[in-house]
């Protein structure tokens, strides 16, 4: 298995050597160079079998011969273990038909964590067995960060350096960043929103000085093994409602569109799945882009659902790259143009974005009366982010069709917005009760690229 530059200009690399690249050298993302497929008899062989089962056998063909079964198995064994249910990734019925994926039960509290753990595994792995060493920069909307800080915390053979923007996540997000007390791990709170950590982390790995030099590695959604991992829950909910015999639907809330790509692969892959529905809060560049407007940035606007405040969704540009068949040339055309505010997009590849996606978007007030509305439909009380998707799904849904909405964070990481909706205050589990009362470790450093290098070059371990 080989996987190749969505802007056509950089080496093809096996699955472990991409995975520890993350961005490619020409500024690409890499994806496979062909998505392998699973015949309808192997996906109905996967109706009840655990989740670390079904993640071996999802997985496995991306892999190639990198990991061996015996050491893939244990690292699927390790990343999940953590998690608090034993499903590891259960569904919740909300209606007639309409089911909420909960992928909030590993560490951190949010679905990054389904990726996050494995990936920390991989890379430990990988790196023992290389005898290296690498640091990772990534940058977080809220939860990405905390996931990866959970994930490598301690590890022998990585340095993690988190960047999230200063005062826009939530208090529970950001002491989840700013509690490890690891030497290894590091968060920075930069002056700037979620785009400008983003675009710095993308400066780094374009830095090839800098890069080589801390042998930079990214786990960002840019980072391919991240979006496979996310494929493997699209596979076990599905079949547990009737796949491959029946069409399935999912909603996700999605800023960095890494998420719902997983499902595009999915759904590549031989999954039944008929419709993927983007949803966005205020900040809906991808819901306009789906509905024909363009891709053009704008102002991020803070909100209640503050994972999603992305102008700048990374994965976008994968799905481009298959909506242009494959063509890198118009990918990197597209990046180019993004650099100075934004694009068009073709006719046809605006047909082929139609024929897979569908959009909606939720107000602040419209999340507030969904999460308010569920508490009363159905019992569940949802976070903000799972709140959109809900009202999206609602207004998407089809009577014969089953939609699974993806709830990609627990409630209590973003209590105010969910007491002023429901009246309710979400406590934490049991095992982060005390998170208020420890001691939080945090850089507050500026939106500025070699203030960023330097400080990374200064902490990273000898």
């Amino acid at each position: 298995m080989k996987y190749i530059s969505t802007r056509g200009q950089a080496p093809e690399l096996t699955f472990e050597e991409a995975m520890l690249t993350g961005l490619a050298r020409d500024g690409g993302l890499y994806v496979p160079a062909e998505i392998p497929t699973l015949s309808r008899e192997e996906i109905a062989g996967l109706a009840g079998l655990s989740y670390e089962e079904t993640a071996f056998r999802v997985m496995k063909p991306f892999i190639g011969d990198c990991f061996t079964d015996e050491e893939f198995r244990g690292i699927i064994s390790r990343a999940y273990e953590g998690f608090g249910h034993a499903a590891r990734a259960p569904l919740k019925q909300l209606a007639p038909n309409h089911f909420l994926l909960e992928l909030f039960h590993g560490p951190t509290l949010a679905f990054k964590d389904f990726a996050m753990q494995l990936i920390g595994q991989l890379f430990q792995t990988a790196l023992a067995r290389r005898g290296d060493r690498v640091t990772i920069a990534g940058a977080t909307s809220g939860d990405t960060g905390s996931a990866a800080m959970e994930a490598f915390r301690g590890l022998s053979n990585v340095d993690v350096f988190i960047l999230y923007p200063h005062g826009r996540v939530s208090e529970v997000q950001r002491r989840q960043m700013t509690t490890p007390q690891d030497a290894n791990v590091h968060a920075l709170a930069v002056d700037g929103d979620f785009d400008d950590c983003q675009a710095r982390v993308k400066d780094m790995f374009n830095d090839f000085d800098f890069r080589d030099g801390v042998k930079l590695a990214g786990v960002n959604s840019i980072n391919i093994a991240r979006v496979l991992a996310q494929v493997v829950y699209y596979f076990s909910s599905a079949v547990s409602l009737g796949a491959p015999e029946r069409e399935v639907s999912f909603t996700v809330p999605t800023g960095n569109f890494g998420d719902i790509f997983a499902g595009y692969i999915a759904q590549q892959m031989g999954l039944p799945i008929k419709d993927l529905v983007v949803a966005t809060n205020q900040n809906d560049i991808l819901h306009r882009c789906l509905e024909g407007q363009g891709y053009h940035k704008g102002d991020t606007q803070p909100s209640i659902s503050p994972s999603m405040d992305i102008q700048v969704s990374s994965n976008f540009e994968r799905a481009l790259y298959f909506a242009y068949g494959k063509d890198s040339g118009a990918v990197a055309q597209l990046m180019d143009e993004l650099k100075s505010g934004g694009f068009e997009v073709s006719q046809g590849a605006m047909q082929a974005l139609g024929e897979t996606y569908k959009s909606g978007r939720a107000s602040e007030e419209e999340t507030l009366a969904t999460i308010t509305s569920e508490l009363a439909a159905s019992g569940e009380l949802i976070c903000p982010h799972g709140a959109v998707a809900v009202k999206v799904a609602n207004e998407q849904r089809e009577a014969a069709v089953p939609m699974v909405t993806l709830a990609t964070a627990h409630p209590a990481k973003f209590p105010a917005a969910v007491k002023q909706a429901s009246g309710i205050h979400p406590d934490l589990p049991a095992r982060m009760g005390d998170l208020f009362e420890r001691d939080e470790r945090v850089t507050r450093i500026a939106n500025d690229l070699a203030a960023l290098e330097a400080h990374i070059k200064a902490n990273i371990a000898s």
